[in-house]
């Protein structure tokens, strides 16, 4: 085995959101294999000081700044009919640094993270392409373009459409396709027409981090919240995310304060959006922003919530929440890919009505939140850890 071309999206360090997790631990699961090259992007400075971490592991790494704007990545789209999600990507610097690196190295083994930087891989290259896609993306976006007002409907539609076009193209090329979920691969093998090159790889937790035993800083008399917590995490710039914490906040929290009047709603997560910091003007609302170890809210949590009405994959707040010994309270989308059992490790609803009624029946029961969180910890410590849920990507990146 020569060494790995290892591709992604956005640098994966530290293990702070969703997409950077999965990357993070399958990065140092390939540097255990052979010699890793990286080449990735980089959101912000913040992003970019975390570049020596990678130079203390790979063999050699190239980290871009991200500086293209929305508009210019929608224009190059247009003209060059490509999906906006690709453009916004597209770079000759980074195509520079995978050509050199093809060029100059025995690079027996490609691994891209993100359908969007497939695109830098030759058509040429004759080693083993695996590419982990994570989520049916254009699903998503066909899902965007049902809803709303003209014009983002129809930008939603077309990028759907495009981007479905460009995950075809590439799937077919790869020699192995990932996604995060048994239903996610399922369902890209029923638009793909392809069958044993998709498979699942599931995303894991650290246990040892999300432990709470562990040592952390304890946030319970944050904001002086006096009544019961219910928490929300994640990136709340994020289009799900804000669409959950909204229909949580119009249709979930009046019903559960109409039996827990003091109850309150903690937003944690960075980069909220301006619909979310105009949650922060209810009265049982809090919206913290960027915090610097969300496990004290967690642990600080009577419930955890996860409202989404759009999600992909599998949700990394509802197992890091399961791992914490917390009782989760999920919509069906939030639960999808999550081999639980509703009732015993987590509840979930598939509407506003049920949601608050799980919510209230374990605000009301003590002991039923701690019989819950129990076994959701011993669950996710049995079925999730990323050494077991990373144990078959050595044949995906071996076998023919």
């Amino acid at each position: 085995m020569g060494d790995i071309l290892f591709l992604s999206h956005r640098i994966p360090w530290p293990p702070d959101r969703g997409d950077k997790i999965r990357s993070h631990h399958i990065l140092k699961h390939l540097i255990d294999m052979a010699p890793v090259h990286i080449g990735t992007f980089a959101d912000d400075e913040r992003d970019i000081s975390f570049t020596n971490k990678l130079e203390d592991i790979c063999a050699s790494v190239y980290v871009e700044r991200r500086t293209k704007a929305q508009w210019q990545a929608g224009a190059e789209a247009l003209i060059s009919g490509k999906a906006v999600s690709v453009t916004s990507f597209a770079s000759s610097s980074m195509q520079a640094y995978v050509d050199d690196i093809l060029a100059k190295h025995d690079i027996s083994h490609v691994f891209v993270f993100s359908g969007q930087l497939a695109q830098f891989i030759p058509q040429n290259y004759a080693g083993r392409f695996v590419m982990d896609f994570v989520d049916v993306d254009s699903a998503k976006f066909e899902s965007y373009g049902q809803e709303g007002r003209l014009p983002m409907r129809w930008v939603n539609a077309r990028e759907g459409e495009k981007l479905a076009d460009f995950e075809h193209e590439i799937a077919h090329r790869a020699d192995m396709n990932l996604f995060v979920s048994p239903a996610e691969a399922a369902l890209f093998r029923s638009r793909s027409g392809l069958d044993k090159s998709v498979q699942a790889l599931g995303n894991g937790i650290d246990l040892d981090f999300f432990d709470p035993k562990a040592n952390f800083a304890e946030v319970s008399s944050e904001h002086n919240v006096t009544g019961p917590m219910l928490v929300f995490t994640g990136q709340m710039d994020y289009r799900p995310n804000v669409e959950a914490v909204c229909y949580f906040v119009d249709k979930i929290l009046p019903r559960v304060r109409v039996i827990n009047q003091n109850a309150h709603f903690t937003i944690v997560g960075r980069n909220p959006s301006k619909d979310v910091l105009a949650l922060a003007g209810h009265p049982a609302v809090t919206v913290t922003g960027s915090v610097d170890d969300v496990r004290g809210y967690i642990a600080a949590a009577d419930v955890i919530v996860a409202p989404l009405q759009i999600a992909r994959g599998i949700q990394n707040k509802v197992l890091e929440a399961m791992a914490m010994q917390k009782a989760v309270v999920a919509s069906d989308a939030a639960a999808t890919g999550i081999d639980a059992v509703h009732g015993k490790h987590f509840y979930v609803a598939d509407n506003a009505k049920d949601e608050a009624a799980y919510i209230n029946e374990l605000l009301r029961n003590a002991a039923l939140r701690k019989k819950i969180g129990k076994a959701a910890r011993a669950h996710v410590k049995k079925h999730y850890s990323w050494e077991g849920q990373l144990a078959v990507l050595d044949d995906y990146m071996v076998h023919q």
